[in-house]
């Protein structure tokens, strides 16, 4: 007679050993993302891995709950080309933003037509007969739910650096780049724009304004504009020009804020980072001039 209650087979794919399997079973794996982090944590204190790949590692788990809505620059914030204006106009707004990769509209902000390159507008320089509508180049377009990794995907594959958000209504809801995806993994990114301390410095525009790297130092400006520049608090001081200002106005100053400081007028155009990048300044009223 067969035995009615016969052993299971042993599990032939299974090729821990029983102290693996006993160990598991009294220090089972992470279930969880923090759970996991908890473990990085546990493996950085033991030295199995330093600090660095911890911190890397701990953002990739994060990455992975996160989507394009966390990291998007809101539609009001863009900085975007009308198709229709003067190409002299264009080239200022690039030249004073100083972006390379610019969404353009026509006949209003939520109609987008396509991204076009700043080093593309150097070809309408070279050739004027060079239409700039024939430079415009297709736009990535993505949900707000779209997830981090996957859009990360989406831009190796196409090879865009820069992708229009969409809300769930259809609507603009802003646009995340390349670099904003990847910094969520190896932190921030210095760019051609990203200046180090105390290497600061101020740059002429073509609209006889300037460009101040809010890390430029405070008695840099000073000096260069030939003006009094102080904290309206006599016991504060601050190294930086925009470490001073984002004093006077209480907070960190967001895009397109201005404050009036020393007769100068300093107007945010670029901030990352929690912190301003740079300025456009123009002196006030009967202000001095550089």
């Amino acid at each position: 007679m067969s035995d009615p209650h016969p052993a299971p087979a042993p599990d032939q794919g299974d090729k821990r050993t029983l102290l693996q399997r006993l160990i598991e079973f009294i220090h089972p794996g992470p279930d969880s993302t923090d759970e996991l982090i908890a473990t990085l944590a546990d493996a950085e204190d033991n030295e199995v891995i330093n600090a660095d790949a911890r911190v890397m590692l701990e953002r990739v788990l994060r990455m992975a709950e996160m989507t394009a809505a966390d990291v998007l620059v809101a539609a009001p914030r863009m900085d975007m080309l009308d198709i229709d204006a003067p190409f002299e106009a264009l080239m200022e707004q690039v030249l004073r933003t100083a972006h390379s990769r610019f969404p353009v509209y026509q006949e209003g902000r939520d109609n987008i037509i396509g991204i076009l390159l700043a080093k593309d507008l150097l070809k309408r320089w070279r050739s004027p007969e060079l239409s700039v509508r024939a430079l415009v180049r297709p736009a990535l377009f993505v949900p707000e739910s779209k997830g981090l990794h996957e859009l990360l995907r989406e831009f190796r594959s196409t090879r865009n650096h820069l992708a229009i958000v969409i809300d769930e209504f259809g609507r603009i809801a802003g646009l995340v780049t390349f670099e904003d995806v990847i910094e969520q993994i190896v932190g921030e990114i210095e760019d051609e724009f990203d200046i180090h301390e105390d290497e600061g410095d101020i740059f002429g525009l073509a609209d006889n304004s300037y460009r101040v790297s809010g890390d430029t130092p405070v008695e840099r400006v000073a000096e260069a504009f030939g003006v009094q520049l102080a904290a309206s608090d006599p016991d504060a001081h601050f190294d930086t020009i925009g470490g001073l200002i984002a004093h006077e106005l209480g907070r960190t100053p967001r895009k397109g804020e201005s404050a009036l400081l020393g007769g100068l007028l300093f107007v945010v155009l670029h901030s990352k980072g929690g912190a301003v990048r740079w300025f456009k300044v123009t002196p006030a009223a009967g202000g001095a001039q550089p």
